[in-house]
């Protein structure tokens, strides 16, 4: 253990130099780009509902309940939008404040974590490592759960660390450590249900299997410590009980935790091997460095921090390979110990990266592993261009000025990795990297409009209110949430008969937004009244590839009859 900490640890000063880069790196973007859908704008939507109605126990989306995750992320971004005041104006950067926070704190603790057990420079290393990688820089922008149980995993990994060294220093661990540990296991409870339990568990249960010595799992205090996880998580679990009569645990727990393990939800059931797969796009540029430190992994697998390491990120990635659904954050858990597993290899094993693999093998498989890296680096660096070109038919001078400084970023890091210079590709793929964001959030991704339906509609509706909040509208073609969002959750979505007949039933105050391919449905359906069309918008819905062209209709005020001549 001490041959891994002979180095000096990072300082309170640069842990919080790390932790406001990343919050600066993480910023941009975040008021200018409209909800993703599906996932984001729902937690937005229900969030606000919750805020509305003042119910902060039985959460709801529109008028159905939203029985998925306990009412932890909704109580987050409440209390970001109360504290903001921006309930009534539905500003998204609000809703993405605890992503932010969590995200950045999430990059201090990973160099802590990193610095403690490898010294200065590793943790350093892999907390940069984490930030820029491609996945986590997507992640802290979205209004979403997974940021903050990133956090909370990284809280109760902290208490193990501490632990652990404790352990091999020959000192006790003080209860403050434990309390730490099971604090953020109940909030994890409280954001994701027992997802948390996965890495959180699984990695001193799997450590004691290894080691065959239960030391470490005795220093948490698991006699006493599981009754404080139960504590934070246990009212709200009455509560919810109470009023859903059950359907909550029978929901959350038996269709949406259990049914994810058996099948593929929401059309994501792919085989294992998807997150080996797709890590070298999700963690890029760290998944080189990754690739690389393999083999000095495998040579020190026997060493105290590379077996904790392993033993955090093995059963976690194992499970979630082996489940049928799968999405590439459900690994996101892992990526901070990846991080300081691969720092650490390089900032301390210096003979061992100055050269390619001796093996023949693996160096084929290192040198085709570097390729196709550099060709996602390659991608990354001109999509901005490429899509305002294929997207919105226009050239963009900043855009063309963004690419034309990453790309040789990104060819002078392969050109160090060829001369196994790793250390100065890392510095020069990090960097391409932050630039390459902030470009992307700033100059490319809010001029894509053509895949904003959303705001595009609900602007389109809002000049058009007859009967002002007194309005119905009907969505028959646009069904995304974030549409609902956006529209304060005052839009029904259905069908081409249902739509014509509110707006028969309602002529004056009913607007329909409808797609040109089911217009003359919808025109049949309203028999012979007369519809206007107050505009159209077109453009991708990027959450299934279709094109639509989606126009807003209301119709023409009907004329009085004559009375009859005497």
């Amino acid at each position: 253990m001490t041959h891994w900490l002979s180095g000096q640890r990072l300082s309170g000063r640069a842990l919080a130099l790390l932790g406001l880069f990343a919050f600066l790196l993480f910023l941009p973007g975040r008021a200018s780009i409209p909800p993703f859908d599906r996932d984001e704008p729902r937690y937005m939507e229900a969030t606000a509902q919750m805020l509305e109605s003042g119910n902060f126990v039985d959460v709801r989306f529109q008028d159905k309940p939203r029985y998925l995750q306990p009412a932890g992320i909704y109580w987050l971004e409440a209390a970001a939008v109360a504290a903001t005041g921006t309930l009534k104006e539905r500003a998204v950067w609000a809703y993405r404040i605890p992503s932010l926070l969590a995200m950045s704190v999430s990059v201090v603790l990973t160099a802590w974590i990193g610095s403690a057990l490898f010294g200065a420079t590793a943790g350093l290393m892999a907390g940069v490592m984490l930030m820029v990688s491609v996945l986590v820089t997507a992640e802290s922008r979205m209004g979403t759960i997974d940021s903050t149980l990133l956090l909370t995993v990284l809280l109760a990994q902290v208490a193990l660390v501490r632990a652990l060294l404790d352990r091999e220093n020959g000192r006790p661990t003080p209860w403050q450590a434990a309390v730490l540990f099971w604090v953020a296991i109940g909030c994890g409870l409280m954001l994701k249900g027992p997802v948390i339990l996965i890495p959180s568990l699984g990695t001193p249960l799997a450590l004691a299997l290894v080691e065959r010595n239960l030391s470490l799992w005795r220093r948490l205090r698991p006699a006493w410590g599981w009754c404080i996880a139960l504590a934070l998580m246990l009212p709200w679990c009455v509560a919810i009980g109470v009023v859903s009569h059950g359907a909550f645990f029978t929901n959350a727990v038996g269709t949406n935790f259990l049914g994810k393990v058996a099948s593929g939800q929401q059309a994501h059931g792919l085989p294992p091997g998807y997150h080996v797969l797709v890590f070298l796009l999700a963690f890029w540029p760290g998944s080189f460095f990754v690739a690389a430190a393999v083999p000095a992994i495998w040579q020190n697998r026997r060493a105290q921090t590379v077996k904790y390491l392993l033993c955090w990120i093995i059963p976690h990635w194992v499970v979630f390979e082996l489940i049928a659904t799968k999405l590439p954050h459900y690994v996101l858990p892992t990526y901070p110990a990846i991080a300081v597993l691969s720092a650490g290899m390089l900032a301390r094993g210096a003979a061992q990266w100055q050269a390619w693999p001796k093996a023949l093998w693996a160096r084929g498989l290192l040198c085709f592993y570097g390729v196709a890296w550099a060709l996602v680096g390659v991608a990354l660096a001109a999509a901005g261009p490429v899509l305002l070109w294929q997207l919105e038919h226009v050239v963009s001078l900043p855009a063309l000025v963004l690419a034309g400084g990453c790309l040789p970023l990104v060819g002078l890091a392969a050109v160090q990795i060829y001369r196994a210079e790793l250390r100065r590709a890392f510095v020069t793929s990090a960097t391409c990297a932050a630039l390459l964001y902030v470009g992307l959030f700033t100059v490319v991704v809010p001029r894509l409009q053509s895949i904003w339906l959303a705001p595009r509609l609900a602007g389109l509706v809002q000049t058009h209110l007859p009967c002002g909040a007194q309005t119905q509208v009907a969505s028959v073609s646009f069904s995304e949430p974030s549409l609902v969002f956006l529209l304060g959750g005052k839009v029904h979505l259905v069908g081409v008969e249902q739509a014509a007949s509110m707006m028969l039933a309602n002529r004056t105050c009913t607007l329909a937004l409808v797609d040109e391919k089911k217009r003359a449905a919808f025109m049949a359906a309203l028999g012979g009244a007369q519809a206007l069309s107050y505009g159209m918008v077109s453009g991708l819905n990027y959450s299934n590839g279709h094109h639509l062209a989606i126009s807003l209709y209301g119709l023409a005020p009907q004329e009085p009859t004559e009375p009859p001549k005497p």
